[in-house]
C-alpha cells in the first residue's frame, strides 16, 4: 500500500492541474482544468477495458501505438495504476502508468500528437550498521533488530561456508553488518550489497568484507581469502539435524542396527535442496531404501548424494553450479517422516560432511592487494561506527514473523 500511495501521489504531480499551451495550438483559458481519473489493473484486464469508460475504442488504439516505442501497453500487470487527464470536452490529455516502483510510462498530447516517455528514478542507497545479540534465531534476532527476513538470508549467505546455521548458532552469539539500504520516498524497499560483516560464534569471532576488483569480487576475510569455498556447510537453509553421522544406528523402519553414513536434515516436504559445490549429475530417480535420490560428482574425488526427495530438479549429466536447486526435502524410499538424507564420499569412501576438511580457496591476487586493503579498511571504519540512533532508523523496516529454528 506505501509503494502504491507514492506512486498516485507521484502520478498527481507528474499530471497537470492546468492545461499546459503546449497542448494545443488554439489558446487556452487560464482557468481551464483537467479532470484526473485513476485506478488499478484488474485481473484479465486490458488496456481497453481499463479504459473503456474514459476513451473510444479509437481512442485506445491510438495510445497504445503511441507508447509502442516505449512500452508495450498490451503487457499490463495486475494491481499496478493509471491515471487518464481529460479536458472539459472530454478529450485525453495524458496518461500515466506505473511499470514498476521505478518506471512510469506517461504519454502526452502536444500539438494534436501523442507523445511517449518513461520517467525513471533510483533508489537512494543509505549506509547503515545493525547490531544485534541472537537468543534464538538468526532471523528472530533481524526482526527484532527492526529488519526484515532477507537481510538475515544475506548474512547466512555470506558465511554459508564456515557455518552450518541448522546447528551451530547458540543463545548469546551475535552479528553486526553494515549494508547499503535502498530506499524510495524516504521507505526502505530492500537492501543492497552488505559491505562489512561480523559473526560473533562464542570465542569465535568470524569477518567479512565485499570487495569488488578487476579479477576478484566476491567476499573475503581480512586477510584476503575468500569466504567462497568448494562446498557449502549444509545444502539446506534453516532446518536441524534429526540424526548424525555414525557407524552404527538403529534403524527407525527396518529396526535393525546398522552404519548411518549420512547427515539427516529434517524439513518441512517442499524445502528447497541445493547443490553443496559445482559438478556433475550421475544419478537423478529412484535408489532403492533412498527413494528419490540426486548423486552428484565434484573434482578432487568428492561426490555428494541427497535423498528421500519429493521432487527432482536436475537430470543425470547435467552440469549443476554450487547453490542451484536440484530437488526437494520429502520422504520416498525407507522414511518415516519428511528430512534429507545428505551423504558424501570421497574417493569412493562415505565421510561425515561435517568433519571433512573441504579444500581451499585462492586469496586476492597480489596485483589487486594494495586495492583490497583500501576497500577493506573503508567497510570496517564503516561497521566500527556502529549503528544509527533509534530516532534514525527507518520507519518501514518492521520487525517481520521470525520462522520457527
Amino acid at each position: 500500500m506505501k509503494a502504491l500511495t507514492a506512486f498516485l501521489t507521484l502520478a498527481l504531480l507528474l499530471l497537470p492541474t492546468r492545461v499546459p499551451r503546449w497542448l494545443d495550438t488554439a489558446p487556452l483559458r487560464p482557468a481551464e482544468s483537467l479532470s484526473v481519473l485513476r485506478g488499478t489493473v484488474g485481473r484479465n484486464e486490458s488496456l481497453a477495458s481499463a479504459l473503456t469508460d474514459h476513451l473510444t475504442a479509437a481512442g485506445v488504439h491510438r495510445l497504445a501505438e503511441a507508447a509502442r516505442p516505449v512500452y508495450d501497453l498490451a503487457r499490463l500487470s495486475v494491481g499496478r495504476p493509471f491515471a487518464v487527464a481529460l479536458d472539459a470536452n472530454g478529450l485525453m490529455r495524458s496518461f500515466t502508468y506505473g511499470v514498476d516502483e521505478l518506471r512510469t510510462l506517461r504519454v502526452v498530447q502536444r500539438g494534436g500528437a501523442l507523445d511517449a516517455e518513461m520517467l525513471t528514478r533510483a533508489y537512494e542507497t543509505r549506509p547503515e550498521v545493525i547490531e544485534a545479540e541472537i537468543e534464538s534465531s538468526l532471523f528472530a534476532a533481524v526482526g527484532e533488530a527492526g529488519e526484515r527476513d532477507q537481510l538475515a538470508l544475506d548474512l547466512a549467505a555470506i558465511f554459508a561456508w564456515d557455518v552450518d546455521f541448522n546447528t551451530e548458532i547458540q543463545r548469546g552469539d551475535a552479528f553486526g553488518v553494515a549494508v547499503e539500504k535502498q530506499v524510495l520516498d524516504g521507505e526502505l524497499v530492500g537492501y543492497g550489497r552488505i559491505l562489512a560483516a561480523r559473526l560473533r560464534r562464542g570465542e569465535r569471532t568470524l569477518e567479512a568484507v565485499r570487495y569488488e576488483g578487476e579479477s576478484a569480487s566476491g567476499y573475503y576475510d581480512l586477510d584476503g581469502t575468500p569466504l567462497r569455498k568448494a562446498f557449502l556447510r549444509s545444502p539446506l537453509r534453516f532446518t536441524r539435524i534429526s540424526s548424525r553421522f555414525t557407524r552404527s544406528r538403529l534403524h527407525p523402519v527396518l529396526d535393525v542396527r546398522r552404519p548411518h553414513l549420512a547427515i539427516d536434515y529434517a524439513a518441512p516436504p517442499g524445502t528447497p535442496v541445493v547443490a553443496s559445490a559445482d559438478g556433475v549429475c550421475t544419478l537423478a530417480g529412484w535408489w532403492g531404501g533412498l527413494g528419490r535420490a540426486v548423486r552428484l560428482r565434484h573434482a578432487n574425488g568428492y561426490e555428494t548424494i541427497y535423498g528421500h526427495l519429493s521432487r527432482l530438479h536436475v537430470r543425470r549429466g547435467e552440469r549443476v553450479v554450487q547453490g542451484r536447486r536440484i530437488g526437494a526435502v520429502g520422504s520416498s524410499g525407507l522414511a518415516t517422516g519428511p528430512h534429507l538424507d545428505y551423504r558424501m564420499r570421497q574417493n569412493g569412501r562415505y565421510v561425515d560432511p561435517l568433519k571433512v576438511q573441504l579444500p581451499p580457496a585462492e586469496p586476492i591476487p597480489d596485483a589487486e592487494r594494495a586495492a583490497f586493503v583500501a576497500e577493506r579498511d573503508r567497510h570496517l571504519a564503516l561497521l566500527e561506527s556502529g549503528p544509527a540512533a533509534p530516532a534514525t532508523r527507518l520507519a518501514s523496516a518492521q520487525p517481520s514473523r521470525a520462522p520457527k529454528s
